[in-house]
């Protein structure tokens, strides 16, 4: 069950996360990018040929940090997998919402190859 204060972290304001996966030797890779949360699951949005997007379809696991915006000592971790993907029309739609809160219009970059959802189940959480 994600944490009260991670969603509404994830779903409340203009707050950053930090996405790392793992690369194939196993290093850390991490990218900065706009959260999101359905029920139990944090989500983000990117692209499938994205280093992220390559790394989680290998291996699931993932560690996210939220902090909010207004007070970047209050933030909230969680340690997961990824357990789904969804891409089509709802991933478009989902990058065009996310921009629409983060930026106030839809999303204007070029879609390179195609967008999909990653759905993060938390295993470890921490809020501070």
């Amino acid at each position: 069950m994600l944490d009260d204060k991670i969603r509404q972290l994830a779903t409340e304001g203009r707050n950053f996360a930090t996405v790392t996966t793992l690369m194939p030797d196993g290093t850390p890779q991490s990218s900065v990018l706009w959260i999101d949360a359905d029920g139990d699951n944090l989500l983000f949005n990117t692209e499938v040929h994205r280093q992220k997007y390559r790394n989680v379809a290998r291996d699931p696991r993932v560690t996210v940090v939220i902090w909010d915006d207004d007070d970047a000592y209050s933030y909230g971790e969680v340690r997961g997998e990824v357990v789904e993907t969804v891409t089509g029309p709802a991933a478009r739609a989902h990058i065009d919402q996310l921009a629409q809160k983060y930026t106030g219009a839809d999303y204007a970059a070029t879609v390179q190859s195609e967008r999909v959802i990653l759905k993060v189940a938390p295993k470890h959480q921490f809020v501070r």
